[in-house]
């Protein structure tokens, strides 16, 4: 069991909240708590937990004191020695201080269930000299309303107590406290401590409707057996979470934080969902729902995306079974035509649109890791029904074999200015008129996976052979939308396959016609874009014709109802394909409002089109084209902190997302890098990603959604799933599969700048920069020089 001493300065991850592996958490009443190790302000610094309760209070916070001789001291930056981090778990730390001189105190903290929070102290004398200390344990509850906390009794035992959005917090501290002076409202007792003695006092927290019941629960989880509790947290670490030591602490640190962060995002299954399903993000403010049912939580609460289960599934090495969970959830929600939904949730949320393409992916991971041919046996009839409902009419318009997306959510870069409405320099095109590498690499590589899976399972060639030629076709539309002179990837027309420019053709203020007399070579699509400052703009009518008259040539309506809310007015894109526009007549106009008539633009490029290369559909000499020429361009992707959504803002005020890191993509990308064998490339990319979660970890003491590429600050939401570390990057790249205890397979070479041991339920994997030493559990061991793939097994 690893010992940390991590304080101020150092990478540090303080949340706290039930653990879903050892209690049932409360989906809809989650309480959850982050430790505070000190602030700049001195009348707020302490070692103190701080709650919203889910924003149904402003603030909780219960601190510690000590006073001695009439010397008070709360604040850590004045004690005779900060706190550090020893121990962390998702539910549980343990911190040492010295907050006054030859006094040490180890604090531990723990969430044993949704409603409730304890903590224990322990105090020992260093001095040669009989100590009377005082300690209080002090609570301030800021409201949104009821009553802040007081001290008050029940059953005759001194406690504190609140009242703050329909729940009351209760305070309860062992040892017969009695109530403190001030200035906090506090439970206080008197210790005497002998030389070298040690004295330990539990207390607890907590909040359900009543103060009689949150008194029950307080005092039945101080009483709860701690050593005992502590040993099985320590046990289900060591079972689940890697020991990964680098040599470098901050790397360690963030690596192990964002393993453990990850296993405290999990709740129970539910009626609705048959396995542990997670959020994305759990922090104070979150765990509240108040219509009861979780059906109004917000998006990182509702459910969660085959991406988001794709990448916590990289970081939770250690726990394959978690994999396993996640996709039968995803295939319980399989309708009859073979659809599975794009994000189900623990409240029966649903997505309400097909998932993106990455089950089968994820089913053939998690086999290659746990040999787990019952589960492949009973996933893959779902999983291949699941692969051919991509290819009926709803999502393959054309009936080309390669599909479309039918919503941006869909596509895992919700922020793309191509299709985007929010943003007033997006596009706001829709995202089913045009062919996304991103669908076809993943349903290129699911195709590839698929057939993998069958001959695993020893099925009949005849069952894959149009899985292989769809694969096929899936390769040559990709193909069509390679650019040459850029090595790289492009979107494209559904119905022409043409990369379209975005050229102006009429523009004009309010209602009337406009006859822009365009021509082209080919059919082409055209966007209609509405720029009004009225929030209560109607939706206008738009008439397009081949020619001036209505005779002869293409005409086509858009009704108000297809137009979109867009940022700064409306947009909707024309089903139908134009060689010429001879007149344009639009109704419905206020006479400030303006129309923009425009070709579309598909030549925008960002990070989702170098997916083709995680796919492995490109060609030896392809791949390095895109690599070096884009990869590892300073001017295109490769940026201090990883690489980012888009090489260029497409207008000053698009910086945050152009630049915006996100680390699922970068782990797609980075899994390809490793697949064309450019290990020493991902290792840098592992850096840069590593840099930049280390980076918020000691100034914010938290993970971010995103990263911006370029200074890599945080962007977006605190202690999110898309800002943890890149675990699984990381041993892919270090060339290392733990597939059990006794069995490690090792490619290639170490290329980090320093030896790395990897410890796991007994087993030790030394990977050395010149060779690799595996011990096993009964202490054999095996030395590995060779760079060549290969399985070491005790």
């Amino acid at each position: 069991m690893r010992d940390w001493s991590l304080s101020s300065g150092d990478p540090l991850y303080l949340s706290l909240a039930a653990d879903a592996r050892l209690c049932k958490p409360d989906y809809v009443n989650d309480h959850i708590w982050e430790v505070e190790l000190g602030a700049a302000d001195p009348e707020r610094s302490a070692v103190l937990l701080n709650t919203t309760f889910g924003l149904r209070a402003r603030s909780m916070r219960i601190f510690l004191r000590f006073t001695e001789n009439n010397t008070s001291v709360t604040d850590p930056n004045t004690f005779a020695g900060k706190p550090s981090l020893r121990r962390y778990y998702p539910n549980f730390l343990t911190l040492d201080f010295v907050p006054l001189e030859a006094l040490n105190v180890t604090a531990e903290f723990w969430v044993p269930e949704s409603h409730a929070v304890a903590g224990r102290v322990m105090l020992t004398n260093k001095s040669n000299a009989i100590r009377q200390i005082k300690l209080e344990v002090c609570a301030a509850l800021a409201p949104l309303d009821g009553q802040s906390i007081i001290p008050t009794q029940q059953q005759l035992v001194n406690i504190l107590a609140g009242q703050t959005g329909g729940i009351a917090p209760v305070i309860f501290m062992t040892g017969g406290p009695k109530h403190g002076p001030g200035p906090h409202t506090s439970l206080l007792l008197d210790l005497e401590l002998g030389p070298g003695s040690t004295r330990q006092i539990t207390f607890a927290e907590a909040a359900l409707d009543t103060v009689a019941a949150s008194f029950d629960l307080a005092r039945r989880s101080a009483a709860r057996s701690w050593e005992a509790e502590r040993a099985r947290i320590e046990m289900l670490d060591a079972s689940q979470v890697l020991d990964i030591r680098t040599g470098d602490n901050d790397w360690d640190a963030a690596l192990a934080f964002s393993q453990q962060a990850a296993h405290g995002l999990f709740f129970s299954g539910s009626e609705h969902l048959p396995g542990p399903s997670f959020v994305n993000a759990r922090h104070v403010d979150n765990g509240f729902s108040r219509k009861g049912d979780g059906t109004d939580y917000a998006p990182s609460w509702n459910g969660q995306t085959p991406l988001d289960a794709y990448y916590i599934s990289s970081i939770l090495h250690g726990a394959p079974q978690v994999t396993k969970n996640l996709i039968l959830n995803f295939l319980s929600t399989q309708n009859e035509y073979g659809e599975v939904d794009s994000k189900p949730g623990l409240a029966a949320q649903r997505g309400r649109i097909i998932a993106a393409p990455l089950l089968a992916s994820l089913a053939w991971q998690y086999f290659q890791t746990t040999q787990d041919e019952a589960f492949l046996a009973e996933a893959f009839p779902k999983l291949i029904k699941f692969f051919w409902s991509w290819f009926s009419s709803a999502h393959d318009r054309n009936r080309d074999g390669a599909p479309e997306w039918d919503h941006i959510l869909q596509s895992g870069f919700d922020d793309n200015p191509l299709f985007d409405v929010w943003h007033p320099w997006s596009q706001g095109l829709d995202i089913s008129l045009v062919h996304s590498p991103s669908l076809e690499a993943m349903l290129y590589r699911e195709a590839n996976s698929i057939v993998k899976i069958a001959k695993k399972l020893g099925k009949p060639t005849e069952e894959t052979l149009l899985v292989n030629s769809q694969a096929e076709t899936l390769k040559s539309a990709l193909a069509a939308g390679w650019n040459a002179d850029q090595s790289f990837y492009s979107y494209r027309d559904r119905e022409t396959g043409q990369v379209s420019t975005g050229k102006v053709i009429a523009k004009k203020k309010g209602d009337g016609n406009m006859r822009p007399k365009a021509e082209f070579e080919c059919g082409v699509r055209l966007l209609v874009e509405i720029q009004t400052k009225s929030p209560a703009a109607k939706r206008p009518e738009v008439e397009i014709s081949e020619y001036v008259t209505k005779s002869k040539g293409e005409v086509e309506t858009i009704f108000g109802h297809q137009f979109q809310w867009r940022s700064g007015g409306l947009v909707a894109t024309t089903q139908k394909l134009f060689s010429r526009v001879g007149k344009i007549s639009v109704t419905g106009l206020d006479e400030k409002d303006k129309i923009i008539v425009k070709l579309i633009d598909t030549t925008g490029e960002d990070l989702t089109l170098a997916l083709p290369l995680w796919a492995g559909a490109l060609e030896a000499g392809q791949a390095r084209e895109l690599i070096h020429r884009n990869l590892l361009m300073a001017d295109r992707f490769d940026r201090p902190f990883g690489l980012p959504a888009l090489p260029l803002p497409p207008a000053p005020d698009a910086d945050p997302v152009a630049m915006s890191i996100s680390l699922p993509w970068n782990q797609l990308i980075g899994e390809g890098l490793l697949a064309y064998g450019f290990r020493s490339e991902a290792t840098r990319l592992t850096a840069h990603l590593m840099n930049a979660v280390i980076q918020n970890l000691k100034q914010n003491r938290a993970f971010y959604q995103r990263y911006h590429a370029e200074k890599g600050t945080g962007i977006g939401e605190r202690n999110s799933l898309q800002g943890f570390a890149p675990v699984g990057l990381f041993m892919q790249a270090l060339g290392v599969t733990i597939l059990s205890a006794t069995k490690v397979k090792l490619e290639g070479r170490n290329y980090f700048p320093w030896p790395v041991t990897i410890k796991y339920k007994g087993l030790t994997i030394a990977r050395g920069l010149e060779q690799t030493v595996v011990t096993f559990v009964n202490g054999e061991s095996a030395i590995v020089k060779d760079e060549t793939s290969c399985i070491v097994e005790m």
